[in-house]
């Protein structure tokens, strides 16, 4: 007959009292150990040993590590200086370029230009006077000797207004006038004016070329703003045509276009010097591509 375990226990140690047994674990008991005293462990309480081995990882599938500041500037630290490079070669450029299309405005010949023997109003007005005083003479002389013709004078006075008429008249010729007057006669002057505008012409027709120097010169208007004022727009236009030189009829027109050329002349200056301080900073930093290069000697 078979008792009860707990019975036969509590039968032969009735001073312990009763043992509670632990509930059966989910995984069998392994032999050998005692029923008291076996603890159910956790699937996470397994050991090291046990536990699967991770797969070892490619450098491909390694995780990339953040880079650090030192390295972020190091990368972005020739990428600013090619920016800077190119921004430098592009303004040398640009500056050149102008230098080269503006050069002739050294070629101005300021004297040429002013017309500083122009005569004035004063001196035209005072040989025009003169003028008409001998033309009065001459016809005075002409009608006294005409007068005598038909007798209505007598003959000694129309013989001298013949010799008057010839004398008035001879003094009128340059090669005569030259020796008792030394003052220009109002045709010496006028002929001096057209001379002094068809000079003033051909040298702006040279200076002008086949571009157009006063059109070119326009986009030297950031280092001088003057270029940019309204007065000039007319000369502007007719250097884009190539027709500058042929409108310049009148001394005011020379003028403004001489006003024109010096502006020119100053923006030029400036860009030369932008130029060469731009060209040393280049060779400084070592920028052999931006730096210009000396032409060759011949």
């Amino acid at each position: 007959m078979a008792d009860n375990p707990q019975s036969s226990q509590q039968t032969a140690d009735p001073v312990r009292g009763p043992v509670l047994r632990p509930g059966r674990a989910a995984d069998p008991i392994p032999q050998g150990g005692h029923t008291g005293e076996s603890q159910v462990q956790p699937a996470s309480a397994t050991p090291a040993a046990v536990q699967p081995a991770a797969p070892p990882q490619t450098p491909e599938q390694a995780p990339a590590e953040p880079a650090s500041p030192d390295a972020k500037a190091a990368g972005e630290a020739p990428s600013e200086e090619q920016a800077a490079q190119q921004r430098a070669d592009s303004e040398q450029r640009r500056l050149r370029l102008m230098l080269r299309q503006c050069d002739r405005v050294l070629l101005m010949d300021f004297d040429l230009l002013a017309m500083p023997d122009w005569p004035d109003n004063y001196t035209m007005a005072e040989a025009r006077r003169r003028r008409d005083l001998w033309l009065a003479s001459v016809v005075m002389a002409a009608i006294v000797f005409l007068s005598g013709l038909p007798g209505f004078v007598p003959a000694w006075v129309a013989g001298s207004g013949f010799g008057a008429f010839v004398i008035i008249l001879l003094l009128g010729l340059p090669a005569v006038r030259r020796i008792y007057s030394s003052r220009p006669s109002y045709l010496d002057l006028i002929l001096k004016r057209q001379q002094l505008l068809h000079d003033a012409r051909r040298h702006i027709a040279h200076l002008e070329g086949k571009d157009g120097l006063v059109w070119q010169c326009a986009r030297m208007a950031d280092f001088n703003p003057a270029l940019k004022n309204t007065r000039f727009s007319e000369l502007k236009r007719l250097s884009e045509k190539r027709m500058l030189a042929r409108h310049l009829n009148r001394r005011e027109h020379i003028r403004l276009c001489l006003i024109y050329l010096l502006e020119a002349e100053k923006a030029y200056s400036r860009v030369q010097k932008a130029f060469f301080e731009g060209n040393q900073a280049a060779i400084e930093r070592g920028w052999e591509s931006v730096a210009a290069e000396p032409e060759p000697r011949a």
